[in-house]
């Protein structure tokens, strides 16, 4: 199981985030995007805190349009936690590494 963030283009999307069999936390992010920076860190702990039950996947926004405008990201950094074609959560903005496990606690805690 690979405890990382796995970065994927708009070719990938289906393979790693609708065709997977557990909920998966898609990051969408920027290289001009201060905040983004932030977030890096955030995202690694929850891959590595949720590695048996989530996967959490990394998509620049600007390389891949068509996921951007079907997942309706407005700003970066930006995250959907999707299961199967199921959009379960969405936040835009940064959010503190608190914020993050709790909203991920509360969907995977339940599965």
């Amino acid at each position: 199981m690979n405890k990382g963030v796995i970065t994927i283009t708009d070719a990938e999307f289906e393979t790693e985030v609708l065709q997977a069999e557990q909920p998966v936390l898609v990051y969408f992010w920027a290289s001009w995007c201060g905040p983004c920076q932030l977030m890096s860190p955030v995202m690694n702990l929850a891959a590595a805190t949720y590695s048996d039950r989530l996967k959490v996947v990394k998509m620049e926004v600007d390389p891949n349009p068509v996921t951007v405008k079907q997942y309706q990201v407005e700003g970066v950094p930006a995250l959907r936690l999707v299961k199967g074609d199921q959009l379960l959560e969405s936040t835009e903005g940064v959010i503190n590494k608190e914020k993050l496990l709790s909203l991920l606690d509360q969907h995977l805690n339940n599965n």
